[in-house]
């Protein structure tokens, strides 16, 4: 006796053996590649526009930080005479900066001369100062006191507190 053929609905597709490998169909994955290209795109232009945002901004705190003609502009300021490669440098840095953000009220500028670079070099020779030290101009731009060495914040506080009230 034949076995009869069963008759298969069109467009419904018989199962294979789990041993066997499914050959490779055609799928139409453009629109889908597409969809995910564009969001992976999005995403990407987006992580680099706040990276560049960043960036800027980093760049233009650090120059105005770095600007020495902020002295004697009308406004008390702090000078670091600052090497960015000295640990006392930056442990001083740290003290003064947290100096600052404690004061209440009027605040001085906090301007830093880098003696790495020659603008910073020739504004400590000018004052005959070496790094580890903070100079504190009036709001003439008149010098009003050295600190020379490692202080901790609060005696920066309080030396800050004179100087904004002068």
């Amino acid at each position: 006796m034949r076995k009869q053929a069963r008759s298969r609905k069109p467009g419904v597709k018989k199962s294979k053996p789990a041993n066997q490998k499914a050959a490779a169909e055609p799928v139409d994955t453009s629109r889908r590649e597409f969809i995910g290209s564009m969001r992976n795109g999005a995403i990407g232009l987006v992580a680099a526009g706040g990276l560049g945002a960043y960036v800027v901004h980093l760049y233009q705190s650090t120059s105005h930080e770095h600007d020495l003609t902020r002295v004697g502009n009308g406004t008390a300021a702090v000078v670091q005479i600052h090497d960015p490669q000295c640990q006392l440098c930056l442990a001083l840095q740290k003290e003064t900066r947290q100096a600052l953000a404690d004061l209440d009220g009027d605040k001085p500028g906090y301007v830093i001369a880098d003696i790495r670079t020659d603008k910073g070099l020739s504004f400590a020779n000018k004052h005959g100062v070496k790094h580890v030290t903070l100079l504190l101009f009036d709001k003439a731009g008149q010098l009003r006191q050295v600190i020379n060495g490692q202080r901790g914040s609060e005696e920066l506080r309080q030396a800050f507190q004179r100087l904004v009230a002068r």
